[in-house]
């Protein structure tokens, strides 16, 4: 996947938690968890979601690369 596609799959499965939050003013290196008042729940239900469209296993201890947009696009580019 590129860059676009990574981000246009994160914004499809955010949109699915925080449907009222305004995914287009999200910026690159923003936690993504403060800019839409993400709870734990709220943001592991989005790392499975990203499990589920990607089929790619997320292990607990890479949680925290995907706090960011910027962190998000580099993780799965890494692929």
């Amino acid at each position: 996947m590129n860059a676009s596609e990574i981000r246009a799959l994160a914004t499809e499965v955010l949109a699915g938690i925080a449907p009222e939050a305004d995914l287009a003013t999200l910026g690159e290196n923003e936690d993504l968890r403060e800019m839409l008042d993400l709870d734990s729940m709220d943001f592991m239900n989005f790392v499975v979601g990203l499990h589920q469209k990607t089929g790619r296993a997320i292990p607990e201890a890479d949680v925290p690369k995907l706090y960011t947009m910027k962190g998000l696009v580099a993780y799965f580019a890494a692929d």
